[in-house]
Formats: C-alpha cells, sequence, structure tokens
C-alpha cells in the first residue's frame, strides 16, 4: 500500500506540472481520463458484484450445512476458498450498499456526459464542431445497465439475508436508477 501511495503522489505530481506548464489540454484529454475514470468505477463496481455472489453464497452454502441439508458447494469451496471463514451477517448488506453507492456514482458519470453531449449538440447549432458519433455514450449506458441487472439480481437472490426493512429501500433506490437514466 504504501508502493501504491508513492506512486499516487507521483503522478499527481507530474499531473500538477503539467497543468501548471499547460494551462488548456486539449478536450481529447479530459475525455480520455473521463472514459478511464468510469471504466474503473464499472470495474469496481463488477467486482463488488462478485463479493456479494460469493459471500452470499458462502452464507447459503453454511446455512445449508447448518441445517443438516447437503448442498453441492461451489469450485470456491473445492479450493478451500471461503469454506473455511464463517460469513458475517453484517458484511452482506454493507457490500450490497457499498455497490448501490457506486452504481449511483456510474450514473451520475453517465447522466454528467449527456449532459455534455446535449450542450456540445446545441452549440453545433451555433457552428461549433460536433462529434455526432454517440457509439461511446451508448456503451456506457449499456455497461452501466448490464451492472444494473447484475446487482438488482444479487440484492433479490439475496432479499431475505438483507432483511425486510433494507430490501425494499434498495430496490427503490435501484428503480431510481434505473429510472433516472431512461428519463434522460
Amino acid at each position: 500500500l504504501r508502493l501504491v501511495a508513492v506512486l499516487r503522489a507521483i503522478l499527481e505530481g507530474e499531473k500538477a506540472a503539467v497543468l501548471k506548464r499547460d494551462r488548456h489540454l486539449p478536450l481529447s484529454f479530459h475525455r480520455r481520463q473521463e472514459e478511464l475514470k468510469f471504466g474503473l468505477g464499472l470495474q469496481r463496481l463488477q467486482h463488488r458484484i462478485r463479493e456479494i455472489q460469493a459471500l452470499w453464497e458462502r452464507a447459503s452454502t453454511q446455512r445449508d450445512s447448518a441445517g443438516g441439508e447437503r448442498r453441492k458447494e461451489g469450485p470456491w469451496a473445492a479450493h478451500g476458498q471461503g469454506g473455511t471463514r464463517a460469513a458475517d451477517p453484517l458484511e452482506l448488506p454493507a457490500l450490497v450498499l457499498e455497490a448501490v453507492k457506486e452504481l449511483e456514482v456510474a450514473k451520475q458519470q453517465v447522466l454528467k456526459r449527456i449532459q455534455i453531449w446535449k450542450r456540445q449538440q446545441q452549440l453545433a447549432g451555433n457552428g461549433a464542431a460536433f462529434e455526432e458519433n454517440l457509439a461511446p455514450l451508448q456503451k456506457r449506458c449499456e455497461a452501466l445497465a448490464e451492472v444494473h441487472l447484475q446487482l438488482q439480481q444479487q440484492v433479490l437472490a439475496a432479499g431475505a439475508e438483507l432483511g425486510a426493512e433494507l430490501l425494499p429501500r434498495l430496490l427503490e433506490r435501484l428503480a431510481e436508477v434505473l429510472c433516472s437514466l431512461v428519463k434522460r
């Protein structure tokens, strides 16, 4: 972690030097930076979803084996991953809440990009250059919708572990994310 902190400090210093030297970076630089941030956030969100699934499977397996039932365990148990550690009942709701927060952040990034595209389209009416290619924006929306669906499936699958109070709130937040994307 120290190495990461040192590298981050070096990169921040380099970034500050470049910004100081070249006050105005090209638009393509900012666009690429935004694409990388969105991609990283989406990968982090997909990782959270896989963590939720693994934790839920581990909790289900432990619950089934404690109840006397034998359930076929997944390949992660055969390798000793997760089978020895007991699943904390508070860990799953915390992971799901964190994933929903990250989904909302990704949604905000997509909505910001849509607003930028709309503004560029307005400026194009006044003669400004305008890139009409909607493929990157569509790819973002599709990727976010796919992750949203995966997260919603995990929330529904882990509904009993999340509790009667948290489940409706999470489903409402997920519905709100989807509605705000569809409306804009």
